[in-house]
């Protein structure tokens, strides 16, 4: 491009930005502005992952930031305030509404002592204060746009106000007598509360898998559409689902066969409103008589205590029906991705096509070669091995319906559309990478190569590819397109070059109908493995741009202040397995949120926050209640562990957000030399 070209696509860009800056004084103004923010320390992040359905202990270290609230009010009282108090104003925080209900119902009983307009007053002049500090590192511009509207006015004059000097004590001190004296005193300690919690966290992660186990995944992302700022990476799990909303009949199968097995059934009638009555009746015309003793519920089942179908058509479930339709979906299941892998030879999945090995006959079935007892022989809709992998009329039906159920549901097709916008297969930020699962490696601890229509990918273009793939499933117009996307969102879900699954099968069959144990096991991709060796983590911070590598490729130098942030594998804290491997540039932060995982981990739970002093890994103990937390005081109990502290405080010039910042500031000030020089003329 010639320089003439140059100058003239310049002047135009200046023309645009003049627009909205058409004078000196404005462009002047903005530069100074930004300059300051720049200056301003960066904000707090916090990351989460593996959440699996668990929402009020989600909730829960949302509210309490994991534990950076608290350490906010030790910081801010000191020996000030006794530990009973400061825990009173740490739950105050968290749950506002609740902990107001319970003060004002002891004040009534008279099991507290004094005045309730008094206890108004003090507390909010505790949470003003703990207010002021959560505030410190922004712009009033950006506080101001966080506050409740309606107590915008209110909350600006305390927290601008000075009640040490005389000259503003009294009206500082009206402004809450006015709450109190006006009935407005409850109110205003919501909004504050709620200001505290929203300014103490600037940005959320989640590292993957809010689906699946627990029962309220949908809940969770219901809050995630409220917050003020998030990003999620998808994991298997999420992937999973958003396969089945696409309309992949194994996805589809997957997700119910997993709600079944954690007695989550309900969540998916309640909570999405899918229609399981075409399951149900399907499940009582084939397994009636059957106990379906290889389907037990893994999980606490909330069902009805009389089973079947009412009057109406309304479907009660108990643990008995239940276990026919785990049966029921699981064999579905086994057929239609039996189909998808005779379909897609490319995906070379062939051995976990284990439907047509059985010999009900006999009693076994073939596995790698082997020959295994099989622990269920009932299987009605397989009439020989060679259709093993056909559909019953019956069950071609049902799926058809439930097809129709998942993609023409309102709120899964949202929510899905929420994790597409929000989300991606990994994420580059502030210098850290985040993923859920793993970047599959071969023996050797190269990059292992995917071929993917005919080209092979490895590395970062492997999840670039992916990702796109991911995204043709909802979004793509092309039919070809729009059919493989869907196809990939259950490749993702299980095939051993998924880097979000990351084994060598999914031993879903063996577990279900072999009792060996040996042949449960799924054997991991050998990242797993090489997690502790800090050239295989520098090599893969640097293909993720995190780093540089000489023009030879022999030598790596990866950013100093960089890390891998990673969920999907539950770390065995109760074993003594630690999260942070090769001296904290990689961190593994599932420790067992999901209830499931928590007899294996011993803890309920890694999070992690990135403030501008460094990275403070909390191990979390198991959530009771939100009731328990309210009436008892209880806070997060968690250990911390200092992954690092950085040398230099990291001020918003030093974030991704401060990049964009500095750009505009140099546009703005060619912007001013522009004006200055008689290039563009100003406007006032």
């Amino acid at each position: 491009m010639s320089e003439k070209m140059k100058d003239n696509q310049l002047s135009r860009y200046y023309g645009v930005l003049a627009k909205q800056y058409p004078n000196v004084t404005a462009a002047a103004t903005e530069i100074i502005n930004l300059k300051a923010i720049l200056n301003l320390p960066k904000g707090t992040e916090h990351f989460i992952t593996d959440v699996h359905g668990e929402y009020p202990q989600f909730q829960h270290i949302l509210r309490n930031a994991s534990g950076a609230i608290r350490r906010k009010i030790d910081d801010e009282f000191g020996t000030e305030l006794m530990t009973n108090e400061k825990k009173e104003l740490a739950a105050l925080i968290y749950y506002p509404k609740e902990k107001l209900d319970q003060v004002t119902k002891k004040f009534k009983e008279g099991s507290y002592e004094g005045d309730l307009g008094e206890w108004y007053k003090i507390t909010i002049h505790r949470l003003i204060r703990v207010c002021k500090n959560a505030a410190s590192k922004y712009t009033r511009s950006k506080v101001r746009k966080s506050m409740d509207p309606d107590f915008a006015y209110v909350m600006e004059e305390l927290l601008t106000g000075r009640i040490d000097v005389a000259d503003q004590e009294a009206y500082y001190n009206e402004i809450i007598n006015s709450a109190i004296s006006t009935g407005r005193a409850k109110e205003l300690i919501v909004a504050v509360a709620n200001l505290i919690r929203r300014l103490t966290v600037d940005h959320l992660h989640v590292v993957g898998d809010i689906y699946d186990r627990g029962p309220s995944p949908h809940l969770i992302i219901d809050a995630l559409m409220r917050h003020h700022s998030v990003d999620i990476q998808w994991g298997n799990h999420d992937l999973l689902w958003m396969g089945a909303a696409a309309g992949n009949e194994a996805c589809i199968c997957n997700a119910i066969r997993i709600a079944a097995k954690y007695c989550n059934l309900h969540t998916l009638e309640e909570g999405y409103g899918i229609n399981l009555l075409p399951l149900a009746k399907l499940a009582m015309e084939y397994y009636h008589d059957d106990p379906c003793a290889c389907f037990e519920l893994s999980g606490t089942s909330s069902c009805a205590s009389e089973s079947g179908i009412d009057h109406s058509g309304h479907l009660h479930l108990d643990d008995e029906l239940e276990q026919k339709m785990h049966k029921a979906i699981t064999i579905l299941q086994f057929k239609v991705e039996g189909q998808l892998i005779l379909n897609h030879p490319e995906y070379h999945m062939e051995d976990r096509l284990l439907l047509d090995k059985m010999d009900l006959e006999n009693g076994t079935v073939e596995v790698y070669g082997k020959k295994y007892k099989l622990n269920d022989t009932y299987f009605p809709t397989i009439s020989s091995n060679k259709s093993a992998y056909d559909l019953t009329d019956a069950e071609t039906e049902v799926i058809e319906q439930l097809v129709y159920s998942f993609t023409n549901c309102e709120k899964l097709q949202q929510h899905m559309n929420f994790l597409y916008s929000h989300g991606a297969l990994y994420k580059v930020y502030n210098g850290n990478l985040l993923y859920h699962g793993c970047v599959p490696l071969t023996k050797d601890g190269d990059f292992m190569p995917v071929e993917l229509d005919g080209t092979v990918y490895k590395g970062k273009k492997l999840f670039d590819v992916l990702d796109t793939f991911a995204r043709q499933a909802f979004y793509s117009e092309n039919q070809k397109e729009r059919d493989r996307g869907r196809d990939i969102l259950w490749w993702l879900w299980e095939n051993p070059s998924s880097p979000v699954f990351g084994k060598d099968k999914m031993a879903t069959f063996e577990r279900y109908f072999v009792s060996e144990k040996k042949t449960h096991v799924e054997p991991k991709n050998p990242y797993y493995s090489m997690l502790d060796d800090e050239a295989i983590v520098d090599k893969i911070l640097v293909e993720f741009g995190l780093g540089e590598m000489s023009e030879d490729g022999k030598t790596i130098k990866p950013n100093q202040e960089s890390h891998i942030i990673n969920g999907h594998i539950p770390v065995e804290a109760k074993s003594g397995e630690s999260p942070v491997k090769c001296d904290g540039k990689l961190l593994i932060i599932d420790g067992g949120l999901s209830k499931a995982y928590q007899p294996k981990t011993g803890i309920a739970g890694y999070t992690l926050i990135y403030n501008s002093y460094g990275l403070v890994l909390a191990a979390h103990e198991p959530f009771t209640s939100v009731e328990e937390a309210v009436e008892q005081g209880m806070d997060i109990h968690s250990d911390r562990i200092l992954v690092q502290k950085v040398l230099k405080r990291k001020m918003v010039s030093d974030t991704d957000t401060g990049k964009e910042l500095q750009g505009m500031v140099d546009d703005l000030q060619g912007l001013l030399l522009a004006y200055r020089s008689g290039v563009i003329k100003e406007k006032f």
